[in-house]
């Protein structure tokens, strides 16, 4: 009966999130809650979510315990994890699903921790712009289906996928992307010991242990339009995407599983490592050093609708 009820809700706050944004279409969405002087993407493509402005709390600078005191987490559940300057820390999806964005320090340095449950994606940046480090915000807005954030200083939009701002003052401003693992916890633990986890006192009452996204991981449906739709794989086959020398490239996690070892191949006119891990459903991109490439899992319709000339690997 308890399951049936949370699985009642989950429907129901998924529908009012649909519901919400079909009334908030045509350009709509980008009449309040950021700075639209100047933009570099259509307006009318900006949706409201369904939460306003700051309804999906980010977090900033929030606590951590070590990987003895993160009991709550299973050894399968997913992780985002961050190494900098020799220290590690792990981000639990089942805190991400319910904030999104993470303002932290890891090894000394401003990072911001993004992650979109509509498109899969995991992604970390650099904090620190033209010498200044930023806080970001979710601004309850989105493109492509992908989050829009927002910075406290200037209240410019910012892309996910895009990696650059998208509206006001900062339109044009690019991001710098870290390097970011998707794995599980196990995973994670087994190779760094000593990360440290990011706490469920987050100062906010969410149930960590539900996924207000239910079965959408396991479906077709993509909630809001995109700009460009791609057959070429399920929308929600799980692809690493890459961008080398302005050119996108995307491998699908179910190619990748067929092959005995890492593939070499080339992207962007560079020699490439891309090591997958089926046990654990994550992928790492190196060059021919070992260097890691920074890169992205997520769904393909995510990918493709943000990078519509991208090459697909074993096409």
């Amino acid at each position: 009966m308890e399951k049936n009820r949370m699985k009642i809700g989950m429907v129901v706050a998924l529908a009012i999130m649909v519901s919400f944004s079909a009334t908030n279409r045509s350009g709509s969405a980008a009449q309040s809650g950021g700075d639209f002087s100047k933009h570099s993407i259509p307006l009318n493509e900006i949706y409201d979510g369904g939460p306003p402005k700051d309804g999906i709390p980010a977090l900033f600078d929030p606590g951590f315990v070590s990987a003895d005191e993160a009991d709550f987490l299973r050894p399968a559940d997913r992780i985002l994890g961050l190494e900098v300057g020799g220290e590690a820390k792990a981000y639990p999806i089942k805190i991400l699903n319910w904030h999104e964005l993470v303002n932290d320090k890891v090894g000394g340095k401003a990072v911001l921790i993004s992650y979109c449950p509509l498109c899969g994606t995991g992604m970390a940046y650099d904090a620190v712009i033209d010498g200044k480090r930023f806080l970001f915000g979710v601004s309850g807005k989105l493109y492509n289906s992908n989050v829009l954030f927002y910075d406290k200083e200037t209240e410019s939009l910012w892309s996910q996928l895009k990696m650059e701002a998208v509206t006001g003052s900062m339109t044009g401003k690019k991001l710098q992307l870290l390097p970011l693992e998707h794995t599980t916890w196990s995973d994670w633990q087994r190779r760094h010991p000593q990360t440290k986890v990011l706490s469920l006192k987050t100062g906010h009452r969410r149930d960590y242990f539900r996924d207000p996204y239910g079965d959408y991981e396991r479906n077709r449906r993509i909630f809001f339009p995109v700009a460009h739709e791609d057959a070429r794989l399920h929308p929600k086959a799980w692809v690493i995407g890459v961008i080398i020398n302005g050119q996108a490239k995307a491998y699908p996690f179910q190619a990748l599983a067929q092959e005995s070892g890492p593939v070499e191949d080339e992207a962007g006119g560079k020699k490439i490592l891309i090591d997958y891990d089926t046990e654990n459903a994550s992928a790492v991109i190196t060059d021919m050093r070992g260097e890691i490439i920074p890169s992205v899992q997520l769904y393909w319709f995510a990918w493709a609708a943000f990078y519509p000339e991208t090459e697909l690997w074993k096409e």
